[in-house]
């Protein structure tokens, strides 16, 4: 375990780190990164704009609305966005375009068992929003050690593993603008719920007879055994508890494909985002609705 906890951490150390892949989209006609280390995390900072300066109550103060409320609504309640320009009621623009300024850098985290389809997911819902890098912490974990997720458990066992990915959530936890894809046993240490819970916890609940359709065969460390649909179940059980703790319950059924999947992690993101709006925003409506003046 030591040899490899120290691979790891001069991975993150290291100058020579690795470098994302960029990839074009055509279809937004901007980039997205999806990247397999930290390396992309280093980067400027953002420009901050320079908001409105207002006086109250003796202080300047930046008005939260401008700083924070760039405008943008949930495009599914909004007829305008939803009307196609063929009449088809395709919608105008893609709402994952419209995540990016309403989650105001939050980070999204994928949860759920193995092979419900967290990687495939997150990187079409980061490709869709344009404004987000994609990051898989298991891919991460086989680059800064060389080796794969299958030799780590073979050699080190799943604590080991375990300590390495928590250490790697701990390192992208601290940044903005991820969709990051965890692994399935991430959810059983308590210490990682503190770094998930930062930003916004998606789960893709699949039933474990669609994910062994589909990882069927594969060498995938936990389903070494002779009943692996009963283990599958078995591992469900275990974790469905803490699976249950997410922001977000996404019900994935066997016709469905990743991009049907991101449509509605999609949807039900804009819908959460209405129904949890920042504190400021709650007090400004309050606010309003005893006749008082938000800010003049």
């Amino acid at each position: 375990m030591k040899s490899i906890l120290f691979l790891f951490l001069a991975s993150l150390t290291g100058t020579d780190a690795f470098a994302p892949s960029t990839t074009s989209n055509t279809n937004t006609n901007t980039h997205y990164r999806h990247a397999n280390s930290l390396s992309f995390l280093h980067q400027p900072p953002v420009t901050k704009t320079t908001a409105t300066i207002l006086q109250a109550g003796g202080f300047e103060w930046e008005d939260p609305a401008e700083a924070f409320d760039q405008g943008v609504e949930n495009p599914f309640k909004n007829p305008e966005l939803t009307k196609g320009t063929d009449g088809n009621g395709d919608m105008m623009i893609d709402p994952a375009r419209l995540l990016g300024p309403r989650l105001q850098g939050t980070n999204l985290y994928f949860i759920g068992m193995m092979g419900s389809g967290k990687s495939a997911v997150g990187d079409v819902v980061a490709r869709r929003m344009g404004t987000y890098n994609f990051l898989d912490t298991d891919q991460i974990i086989e680059k800064a050690t060389s080796l794969k997720i299958t030799q780590i458990f073979e050699s080190e066992g799943e604590e080991s593993f375990r300590t390495i990915e928590a250490q790697i959530l701990d390192a992208v936890h601290a940044y903005v603008r991820c969709v990051i894809s965890t692994g399935g046993g991430i959810v059983t240490r308590l210490q990682n719920w503190s770094k998930l819970q930062t930003g916004i916890v998606i789960w893709l609940d699949v039933e474990p007879s669609v994910i062994y359709a589909r990882i069927e065969g594969t060498d995938r460390p936990l389903l070494q055994t002779d009943d692996p649909l009963g283990t599958l179940e078995g591992l469900l059980e275990e974790r469905r508890e803490k699976y249950e703790q997410s922001d977000l319950r996404i019900k994935v059924t066997e016709e469905m494909d990743e991009e049907m999947v991101a449509d509605e992690v999609i949807r039900q993101m804009h819908d959460f985002i209405d129904d949890n709006p920042p504190a400021w925003r709650q007090a400004k409506a309050k606010a309003q609705a005893e006749g008082l003046d938000w800010v003049q």
